[in-house]
């Protein structure tokens, strides 16, 4: 265990990275004996840290138990107005404060990536979702506001398990990697105005595809409980 850190403190801080990361999936049932068993910890501490996960609102309760949060249809709004709010301060700070800039240090390599995605499109996969985070994070980190970062990453992970429908079709790929460049590319020449712009109608197109696409998904399974074979 690291020097000056509680083994509860321990567990919420893997087991939080773990809910974020997408490595456990909304239907896991976040058991607390398999939980101390994986961390090789007593229950107690695993207790602790869900409780404090629930709070957080990472992790929510259901009939059979805890398990990662999941959003609901009526939640996406919220979701993506927060979402839009925190990335767009990333820019109008910059415009508000002449001595604030993106740093190109770190957009400059994130840039080069995408032009490298560019070069070879990656095929449609619900995977992209966590290459888009990262574009999005880092853009926020180079306008040199911690925090920001903090809040988006916890609307990342709320809005993950939706957000994976918005990747399916090879035409929301080439979208996305076009867009994410012109924005950076934007940021990066300081035409702040633009990219303002820009990035409220990517951010804006983003959560009308999936909005209607997880209504679908919801029509699609609420047929399936209607008919037997």
């Amino acid at each position: 265990m690291r020097p000056g850190v509680t083994r509860r403190e321990q567990v919420y801080r893997a087991l939080r990275t773990d809910l974020m990361s997408g490595d456990l999936t909304p239907d896991e049932r976040l058991s607390e004996e398999r939980l101390a068993e994986h961390y090789g910890v007593s229950r107690t501490p695993v207790r602790e840290a869900l409780a404090r996960l629930v709070s957080d609102g990472l992790v929510e309760r259901r009939e059979y138990g805890l398990f990662p949060y999941r959003p609901r249809l009526e939640d996406l709004a919220g979701l993506y107005e927060l979402r839009i709010t925190l990335e767009l301060r990333g820019i109008r700070r910059a415009q508000d404060d002449d001595s604030i800039r993106h740093d190109p240090d770190i957009l400059g390599p994130e840039l080069d990536r995408w032009y490298g995605i560019r070069r070879n499109l990656p095929e449609p996969d619900a995977g992209f979702v966590t290459l888009d985070e990262q574009f999005h994070l880092t853009m926020l980190a180079a306008s040199g506001n911690r925090a920001l970062c903090d809040a988006l990453a916890v609307v990342n992970q709320k809005v993950r398990p939706v957000r994976m429908f918005d990747y399916l079709t090879p035409d929301r790929i080439s979208d996305t990697v076009d867009e994410h460049i012109a924005v950076a590319e934007l940021v990066l020449d300081n035409r702040l105005d633009d990219a303002h712009r820009m990035l409220l109608e990517h951010i804006g197109t983003s959560r009308t595809v999936v909005v209607r696409r997880s209504e679908e998904a919801l029509n699609v399974a609420r047929l399936a409980r209607a008919v037997r074979e």
